[in-house]
């Protein structure tokens, strides 16, 4: 998430024409031990921020949890693997609600759960790096990636959940809010025409968005998860499937690319065999737009078409070794135009898509990918106070002015468009 320490950079997002940013807080700042006494500072910290942004006319969509695990709570019990987590983490929630939720009407509870799951308990290569040999991407000394990987989105699910009944319950009357979930949602489309990666490609989907979207609308996983994963996948209870179960008023979607999917010979082992699919990176996709509205249509058609925020879509780029470089930026210009326009398609096939947010507002540290940047605002990351570029493109998109590709020409800036339906 973007981590905001100045007022001049709420300046520059109403400069720009912002009316949404999405932000997260940190639990670890908050509450520094995972629970009990708030830090004071932390709190003025946010505090101020977000009255900050709503003094410049900007809506905060608040994320709950993004890659921040209070350190405390993995040394003690080990995180998202135990399920003393959802209780902590619902209080947690309830420290926020009660703090921010008079100015905060978005809440998104886990940033891309199937991620931290997949990426954190099987290959081992982001936070907390559990794996197991032979599966994983790194040297593998804790874990078991036949099963964490499984028990930690269960535990995010529940905690999700809880967290969500905990604000129908307690603020919704008087803060009159929403609490959805962020899901990682690539595209995935056959390697070939053949049935076998067809039929992989329906696989990959139950496993990495079913894996959510389905327990969310139908109150547990897919049927080839159960049957593939078998005793490895954990049971809810009856009270479980009830509590999870349209437990989310929207759907927070994190997207950027089309990968291709063929099929794999089955083998047990970990989450990524358990699909049965190779997944193959398609460069060349990053601009191809309607891969998003095919993700949009395929949500509609099978879960129901619940309200969605799109809360990362952008292209990442080598980081530019100098200001003038930063503005020679068309494929960024193109890459937005494009799924801006996929999306508006899907608004107008009947997508209940309610906001889009560009990742990001400028350039940050990326853990993934440290040596590439998002940004639409230009950083100068050797420079001690961190100088910024101003974005040129974005006033010719968010002011409806006709002549872009003038602008582009002559600018070669990078830009944003934010669209929103604010639900009522």
């Amino acid at each position: 998430m973007i981590m905001l320490c100045r007022k001049e950079d709420v300046r520059l997002m109403y400069d720009m024409g912002l009316d949404a940013l999405r932000l997260s807080i940190s639990w670890s700042r908050l509450i520094p031990s995972g629970r009990g006494p708030v830090n004071s500072k932390g709190l003025r910290f946010y505090k101020n921020l977000i009255q900050e942004l709503k003094t410049h006319g900007i809506e905060p969509h608040v994320t709950l949890h993004h890659n921040d695990l209070p350190q405390a709570l993995e040394d003690e019990y080990g995180g998202w693997i135990n399920r003393k987590i959802i209780g902590d983490f619902t209080a947690f929630a309830d420290v926020c609600f009660k703090e921010f939720g008079n100015a905060v009407k978005f809440w998104s509870t886990i940033n891309e759960p199937n991620i931290v799951a997949w990426v954190g308990y099987d290959l081992g290569s982001g936070p907390p790096s559990h794996c197991s040999p032979p599966f994983g991407m790194v040297n593998c000394s804790k874990g078991n990636s036949s099963t964490e990987p499984y028990i930690a989105l269960h535990n995010m699910l529940l905690a999700h959940a809880s967290t969500a009944r905990l604000y129908k319950q307690k603020y919704k009357a008087s803060q009159n809010g929403f609490v959805g979930i962020a899901c990682f949602a690539f595209w995935m489309v056959p390697f070939t025409s053949s049935e076998e990666d067809e039929m992989a490609t329906q696989r990959a989907k139950d496993f990495l968005l079913g894996w959510i979207l389905h327990t969310l609308v139908f109150g547990d996983y897919p049927n080839v998860m159960r049957r593939i994963v078998g005793k490895r996948l954990p049971n809810f209870s009856e009270e479980e499937s009830y509590l999870v179960k349209d437990s989310s008023d929207f759907l927070g979607l994190v997207h950027y690319t089309t990968m291709y999917t063929a099929d794999l010979y089955p083998r047990q082992g970990d989450y990524a065999s358990d699909m049965h699919a190779s997944i193959i990176r398609m460069f060349f996709l990053h601009g191809i737009f309607w891969v998003l509205e095919g993700l949009l249509e395929y949500i509609k058609q099978n879960y129901g078409n619940p309200p969605i925020y799109i809360l990362e879509n952008g292209l990442s780029l080598n980081i530019p070794t100098n200001h003038q470089s930063s503005l020679n930026d068309v494929g960024r210009v193109e890459y937005l135009h494009s799924y801006i326009a996929a999306v508006l398609n899907s608004v107008r096939n009947g997508s209940e898509t309610r906001g889009y947010f560009q990742w990001s507002f400028m350039d940050l540290f990326e853990l993934m990918e440290p040596n590439y940047t998002y940004g639409l605002y230009y950083v100068n990351f050797s420079d001690p106070e961190r100088k910024r570029s101003p974005a040129l493109w974005y006033s010719c998109f968010l002011n409806g002015t006709t002549n872009c590709s003038q602008e582009l020409s002559a600018s070669s800036s990078p830009g944003l468009f934010f669209c929103s339906v604010k639900q009522n």
